[in-house]
C-alpha cells in the first residue's frame, strides 16, 4: 500500500503531467489511481526507465500505469515511445485520446 505520507501520489495531478493530459483523463473520469497503480510507479527506478513487470485482472487498470510511464518519459526525454497493445480496438481507442 501507499504510505499515508505519500497519499497525494494517488492523484494524477501529483505526477507532473501537463494540464491538457490531466484534463483529458479527468473528462474520462480518471482523477486518481488505485493504491497498486501508484505503488508500481514508485517502485525503484521505474520512472527513470527501469523495467517493470506487473500483473492484474482484466479491466483492473494496467494500461493506465503504462500510459503514465510512457507519457512521463516522452515528455521528459523528448524521445518517441512504442506502445504495443493487444487488440486493434484498444489501439484505436488509445490513439484517439493520446493525440
Amino acid at each position: 500500500n501507499v504510505p499515508e505520507d505519500q497519499a497525494d501520489k494517488l492523484l494524477l495531478a501529483s505526477w507532473g503531467l501537463p494540464k491538457a493530459v490531466l484534463e483529458k483523463y479527468h473528462s474520462l473520469g480518471v482523477v486518481q489511481m488505485f493504491d497498486w497503480q501508484a505503488e508500481c510507479l514508485m517502485l525503484g527506478e521505474v520512472l527513470e526507465g527501469k523495467n517493470l513487470v506487473y500483473s492484474a485482472p482484466t479491466s483492473a487498470g494496467k494500461t493506465l500505469v503504462a500510459e503514465l510511464l510512457i507519457l512521463k518519459r516522452v515528455l521528459e526525454t523528448r524521445k518517441k515511445a512504442l506502445f504495443i497493445l493487444p487488440f486493434v480496438s484498444v489501439a484505436k481507442e488509445k490513439k484517439s485520446y493520446l493525440q
